[in-house]
């Protein structure tokens, strides 16, 4: 279509020859356009990286906290009603341990409880008598039933046994911590080291690492059950009371909530409202809080990231704008419009924020399947927000590059002529 005015071809810019001088202004300009992008590429790929890194570990959050949930059940002795003063018998029967492995879904259980000491009890290794765990141990008494359930990983030596415990043995069962700071190796229990707790000896037969429950990161000393008994006496009874006896029952997947329906029943058929049954919390609350809070903190980080690249994108397009100001004056004057020096330098800074974005995606998806291969755990991305992840790149580039653009669209011919 001809210019009325001047009878010749109405000048146009084509996308195609936008797309055109946008790489060739990038290419051109290659350090420039590295450092450029370098914001967009942090953006993105932290927001792509923050969203698969939250969706994997709250994955993981939910595996591990439903696994507890579905597997877990605690029956506490409230003690019920007894004289003032007294300290009666555990509430639970001799044979609880075999009790509740007559029930459907059951793995383990048995009865501990926390021996009450005295504030100044020491702990002494007779490897090294010297030696005193730094943090404090705490002595429980357990059942083989309890030690079983309560799943410890057991790094040397054996856990409690029947027998041990049917005979009442001064033997113990410690953690790698305490081991180490009372100079017990794990090689060395063939030598049968012992803790003296207040001068009394317990054999060491077994070092655990971990464990699932009770005992879950703190220092602790296991010790028979009937040995407890016999050296300290009957745990104090009472919700509440931290030295109460409980029964901790270990259950196969899903079927805690049914043990938990039939154990105070099968424990106790005489008296069942003696037995306070109790299951871990729902991990949902939880592992939407973790998520939200995960999220929130990254997705900040992320944000300063974009903004930092959208600032890089912006500071470029408008040096670029400075310095190729005779070439926007001879484009004016052989007929370019406003419009069209304006949709150049727009599609060149948008070209950056997408290339950026591509590259922190690709990044991004990297780092979290990386960070989930090393951890054994199994990735998880939302194509919903990892697919549209580069056009972040672009909305940035957009928008960094707007008023350079505009800038540029108002230079004057002959002012940008006469400065060229």
């Amino acid at each position: 279509m001809a210019s009325p005015a001047t009878g010749l071809p109405a000048p146009r810019l084509a996308g195609r020859d936008a797309a055109a001088e946008a790489v060739a202004g990038i290419v051109q300009r290659p350090g420039r356009t590295a450092l450029t992008m370098l914001g967009t590429i942090l953006g993105v790929g932290a927001f792509v990286a923050v969203l698969g890194l939250t969706a994997t570990s709250a994955g993981q959050i939910s595996r591990q906290f439903t696994l507890l949930e579905d597997t877990t059940v605690i029956v506490a002795d409230n003690g019920g009603l007894t004289p003032l003063g007294a300290n009666p018998p555990i509430g639970f029967p001799a044979d609880a341990s075999q009790i509740a492995d007559r029930i459907n879904g059951v793995t383990a259980a048995g009865v501990w409880w926390p021996v009450s000491l005295p504030a100044d009890t020491a702990f002494t290794g007779s490897l090294a008598l010297s030696a005193t765990p730094d943090q404090a141990v705490t002595l429980l008494a357990a059942s083989p039933g309890a030690a079983t359930a309560m799943g410890l990983s057991m790094i040397a030596g054996s856990t409690l046994s029947a027998y041990e415990n049917d005979t009442g043995q001064h033997v113990a069962v410690i953690d790698t911590g305490t081991a180490s700071e009372l100079g017990i190796s794990p090689a060395r229990l063939s030598a049968h080291p012992a803790v003296f707790v207040n001068g009394i000896g317990y054999t060491v037969v077994g070092i655990y690492r971990s464990a699932r429950r009770v005992v879950i990161g703190e220092s602790a000393m296991l010790i028979p059950a009937n040995t407890a008994l016999a050296d300290y006496g009957n745990p104090q009874p009472g919700i509440g009371n931290q030295d109460e006896a409980q029964l901790i029952i270990a259950t196969q997947v899903g079927a805690a909530r049914a043990v938990a329906r039939q154990i105070a029943a099968a424990e106790l058929p005489t008296d069942p409202s003696r037995l306070v049954v109790t299951s871990p919390p729902s991990p949902q609350t939880l592992q939407s809080q973790v998520s939200g809070d995960l999220a929130g903190l990254f997705l900040v980080l992320a944000l300063i990231s974009l903004l930092i690249g959208a600032v890089g994108i912006a500071n470029t397009t408008l040096v670029a704008v400075l310095e190729r100001t005779g070439e926007i004056g001879l484009r004016r004057a052989l007929g370019a419009r406003p419009r069209h020096i304006a949709v150049q330098f727009l599609a060149e800074s948008v070209a950056l924020g997408t290339l950026g974005g591509l590259i922190g995606t690709c990044i991004g998806v990297g780092i979290v399947v990386g960070f989930a291969a090393a951890k054994n755990w199994t990735a998880v991305l939302d194509p919903t927000a990892t697919l549209p992840a580069p056009l972040i790149g672009a909305v940035v580039g957009l928008l960094a590059g707007a008023y350079p653009a505009m800038r540029a669209a108002r230079i004057s011919p002959l002012a940008a002529l006469r400065q060229g």
